[in-house]
């Protein structure tokens, strides 16, 4: 991480950390009243091979003894009503500003991993996780709604593994590893601007239409 992108970084997570305080807090309240506690989901994610950190998200599921891996359509049942609002919104991601401060997380880069997928890929992740994970990132913007597609078809946690591992890692990997030959601040720039947009406004994103093109790397 260079030091203009963590002080693009830090500046944008302490004002967004300060406008957002009040309305947050009344978020929390309202979940606090609709749905109980916890009012937080925090889990186990990598921002290197062998360096865990704890990732915060707002609660949008049912709690459950059984909640580690992939969310596909195994799970759909467990995601509350006021989830669902806040997954659409990505309200729930707002709890990672903490981990931006932190230095866990930048804005911008490939979305953090669990444990199993880079204990499983290490020679892939070993590339993908020089840069930073973050927020939102080229992956996410050009691929998230596919693999929630996909996803959203399995339905128990093992083929919801398969297909993940299959079909998902390796097409992400490769749109992150073209955003870390791109990356620049103007260029997470435009990712912050774009993942602002309603979807059905976003436009191709050029530096990512060259690459994409590329031949996707075989799964590991």
């Amino acid at each position: 991480m260079t030091p203009a992108k963590r002080a693009m970084d830090l500046m944008c997570a302490l004002g967004l950390m300060a406008l957002l305080a009040v309305p947050f807090s009344l978020v929390l309240l309202a979940l606090l009243a609709i749905e109980g506690r916890p009012l937080f989901y925090v889990a186990e994610r990598m921002h290197a091979p062998g360096k865990p950190f704890r990732l915060w998200k707002l609660r949008t599921m049912r709690p459950s003894s059984q909640n580690g891996g992939v969310s596909g359509g195994d799970k759909a049942d467990r995601i509350t009503r006021t989830g669902r609002f806040l997954r659409r919104t990505r309200l729930d991601e707002v709890p990672q500003l903490w981990n931006v401060v932190r230095g866990d997380m930048s804005f911008v880069g490939p979305r953090p991993p669990l444990r199993s997928y880079v204990e499983r890929f290490p020679d892939l992740y070993a590339q993908v996780l020089q840069s930073r994970p973050g927020i939102t990132g080229l992956a996410t913007l050009m691929f998230h709604r596919h693999e929630e597609i996909l996803l959203a078809a399995c339905h128990t946690p093992a083929e919801t593994d398969a297909v993940y591992s299959r079909r998902c890692v390796p097409r992400k990997a490769a749109l992150d590893l073209i955003y870390q030959r791109r990356r620049n601040v103007c260029f997470d720039l435009i990712l912050m601007v774009r993942t602002l947009q309603p979807r059905a406004r976003r436009r191709k994103i050029r530096p990512a239409a060259k690459g994409a093109s590329r031949k996707v790397p075989p799964t590991p």
